[in-house]
């Protein structure tokens, strides 16, 4: 059996897998991705893409491409009667509505179901990493030596057996995750919260609620559960509780529809069955990302009720978090140390949202899906320098609501830019691949800083917020959001987009390349 090398293996190609594998390209990091299934999913489960999912995605050059295979904006509500047909309906929006209070992302979310997604990211992912994107290629087993790991992956097809070589292997294979298993890394918190049946099904149902078309309806019936817009037209997904006594699963297609006629109100409506799945809500966190050369993302470090939408953004959040990390370890910019700023960064965020989405799952009034609320993100870790002022006391996430400022750990805020030029239409398109430095104004002082920084040794951009041909769509709002104490302030953003230093001009050239080198644990 021949071995092969490579610096990082991807085991899953899910949204998550498929995004860091899109990532991990961008980044110049050479990978292998592989996933046991011969396709994408064909089942839309997950749906919702927030807006921090949306701008990274446009980071990757896809917001385009994923908005349109969204429903349209204006179908982005939420439904609550007794079925489809009541009159006595209560239909409401997002927690906030486009155009509602100031602009805080050039991105808004969407509802895009995962077998809708998914091969929009496997093309860019075979686009960027060719033939090393595997899918019906099953890790069979894995061992760890503290210098990489070696693993055995068998071609479904063939049956043939790969040997790989990886300095660094990272799981994003789902709740049940063989790496995670593998890596003897044990999962925290409840299980059984509930079970689901999941009808997908096709059924003239537009007319019926083009009056008020939603992404989701809520059932107010108990026992009823509730329907999932796939187009809101003829496809559709019916959820239904299950209890945890029943002996068998309902598989019969006939009753299947008889369900959905009752849910829907509508006793003679023509239902055609599809498929079906069960789930169960759990609400677990791994007690460690990270174990010597295995690392975690998305289900496999974090299982989340859906009540809210946010379990797969999490995980996509985890993948822009990761790929930058692992880019600059492998091209031996960073230390290893680097990759434990991972735990401690994404970790916390996620006990928060499974803490957030359980309790959602418990409101008997229902709840508000919060687009912004990974938008609201603050990280604490050795890959942050924070102002001399800040205590610290915070929670990574503020479910309160965005405010967008400048404090180091927080993502760089939006601001409008005009005229727009070379697809630059936000501050959030002047970041990456790599470090940036993000002044005010153009100023050839800084440019010695930042020649400084990439002569130590470290990828970084030079740019300006204002410049003679882009101003501010909203003049001053920059300075706003620095504050007054921070007027003359550059920012060095980090690739991911959260701001990693907020300081003023060194005296000394020496001193911003030793920042990094701080930021990055060498």
């Amino acid at each position: 059996m021949t071995e092969s090398r490579t610096p990082v293996l991807v085991v899953g190609g899910g949204p998550v897998g498929l995004t860091l594998s899109c990532l991990l390209s961008d980044q110049g990091v050479d990978h292998v991705l592989v996933e046991s299934h011969p396709g994408t999913s064909r089942h839309p489960k997950a749906r919702g893409v927030s807006a921090r999912s949306m701008e990274i995605f446009r980071r990757l050059g896809l917001e385009k491409e994923v908005r349109a295979a969204g429903l349209p904006a204006e179908q982005v509500r939420f439904y609550r009667g007794r079925d489809l047909v009541d009159p006595d309906y209560v239909r409401s929006g997002p927690a906030q509505e486009p155009g509602e209070g100031p602009e805080h992302t050039p991105s808004p979310g969407l509802i895009c179901s995962q077998d809708t997604l998914e091969p929009i990211l496997l093309r860019r992912a075979t686009e960027l990493a060719g033939a090393r994107v595997r899918f019906a290629a099953r890790l069979v087993s894995f061992e760890d030596d503290g210098l990489g790991v070696r693993a055995v992956v068998e071609d479904r097809v063939t049956g043939r057996p790969d040997r790989i070589r990886a300095d660094w292997l990272v799981g994003c294979d789902g709740a049940g995750s063989i790496v995670r298993t593998g890596a003897g890394i044990a999962m925290e918190g409840p299980t059984g919260l509930g079970r689901y049946l999941s009808v997908r099904f096709e059924a003239p149902l537009g007319e019926v609620v083009a009056d008020r078309a939603s992404a989701s309806y809520f059932l107010t019936v108990p026992g009823r559960g509730g329907f999932m817009a796939v187009d809101n037209d003829r496809h559709w997904i019916y959820q239904y509780p299950l209890g945890f006594d029943a002996e068998t699963d309902p598989t019969d297609d006939e009753f299947l529809a008889g369900l959905v006629r009752t849910a829907a109100g509508i006793p003679d409506l023509d239902v055609t069955v599809h498929d079906t799945m069960t789930w169960r809500m759990d609400a677990q966190l791994a007690a460690s990302y990270r174990r010597s050369r295995v690392l975690l993302a998305g289900d496999a470090a974090h299982v989340v009720p859906p009540t809210g939408g946010h379990g797969m953004n999490t995980g996509i959040g985890d993948a822009d978090n990761l790929a930058w990390k692992l880019a600059a370890v492998t091209a031996g910019h960073a230390g290893e140390a680097l990759l434990d700023t991972y735990e401690a960064e994404r970790r916390p965020l996620a006990r928060q949202v499974v803490d957030i989405s359980t309790a959602n799952a418990t409101t008997p009034a229902g709840y508000r899906i919060d687009d912004e609320l990974l938008l609201t993100a603050t990280y604490r870790s050795a890959a942050v320098i924070p102002d001399p002022a800040d205590t610290g006391e915070h929670e990574v996430l503020d479910p309160s609501g965005y405010r967008p400022g400048c404090r180091p750990g927080q993502r760089a805020p939006h601001v409008r830019l005009t005229p727009g030029t070379a697809g630059v239409t936000s501050t959030l398109d002047l970041l990456g691949p790599g470090f940036t430095l993000l002044t005010a104004d153009e100023d050839p002082r800084w440019q010695a800083q930042a020649e400084a920084v990439r002569r130590a040794g470290f990828p970084l951009t030079l740019r300006a917020v204002r410049t003679a041909g882009q101003q501010e769509a909203d003049p001053g709002q920059w300075a706003r959001l620095l504050g007054a104490d921070h007027a003359n302030a550059a920012l060095l953003v980090r690739p991911d987009g959260h701001i990693a230093w907020r300081g003023t001009l060194p005296a000394d050239t020496r001193t911003l390349p030793a920042l990094v080198g701080t930021l990055n644990c060498t």
